[in-house]
């Protein structure tokens, strides 16, 4: 990672951290992107139920619904992507390296994303009609195109990651400094999402059922299909 790619992932970092702080100024505002998340988490387990009940995805499904999407608390997460960032070369290798800026990125977006979304919703009690209302509200096309392009590019790394052997034995051996790092939260992630993607056996269908998934929603959303509202929980 060259220092103006660096540079770029710090800025995102610190607008995820006004976004914070911004909501924390306004606790109705907090409730209601806290509301939010927690709905996106559900939309993706409706969305997915499927590929929750099929054996060979259920983790890898679990696994984006639990680090890509819901309601948790990334605070720990985001600060050990910040301090790592001057560093990370010299802790991981460049593959996991390009792996945790990707998820950096669409971190930052999505939670600009969520912001702008809880700022159209009158109450943290979301029904599908406002969930559908907020999100043509907050338009974004562009970006809402991003977001997925990035959650793919995510999986696509971890899927290459699980063709490199040796890669799982070094990231065994990288729990001590990572620990010693700081970088516990980060290390789990890594780990978790490297196991989860070599037990699936191959990522390109899943990715591919996810991506078409994820287009036809924000397509329909965006042009007020009421088709769009059977798909939302």
């Amino acid at each position: 990672m060259d220092s103006r790619s660096a540079e770029s992932l710090l800025t995102e970092l610190r607008a995820v951290d006004a976004e914070r702080a911004r909501r924390a100024a306004d606790p109705a505002l907090q409730a209601r992107v806290q509301a939010l998340k927690g709905y996106q988490q559900q939309r993706f387990a409706h969305t997915y139920a499927d590929l929750l009940a099929t054996p060979r995805y259920a983790a890898a499904t679990r696994f984006f619904l639990h680090e890509l999407y819901g309601p948790g608390d990334y605070r720990q997460r985001d600060a050990q992507f910040a301090r790592v960032i001057p560093t990370l070369t010299r802790l991981f290798p460049d593959e996991v390296v390009d792996t945790v800026a990707k998820l950096a990125r669409l971190h930052a977006l999505s939670e600009r994303l969520d912001t702008r979304m809880a700022e159209h919703l009158a109450s943290p009690a979301i029904t599908a009609p406002d969930y559908a209302l907020a999100w043509r509200a907050c338009g974004e096309p562009d970006a809402r195109q991003r977001q997925i392009e990035l959650t793919m590019a995510v999986g696509d790394s971890l899927d290459r990651l699980t063709r490199k052997p040796l890669l799982r034995q070094s990231l065994r051996l990288m729990r001590g400094p990572a620990q010693v790092a700081g970088l516990g939260t980060l290390q789990t992630f890594l780990e978790t999402g490297f196991d989860t993607f070599r037990a699936m056996r191959g990522a390109a269908e899943f990715l591919s059922t996810v991506r078409q998934r994820e287009d036809t929603l924000a397509r329909a959303l965006f042009q007020a299909d009421t088709a769009a509202l059977g798909q939302l929980p």
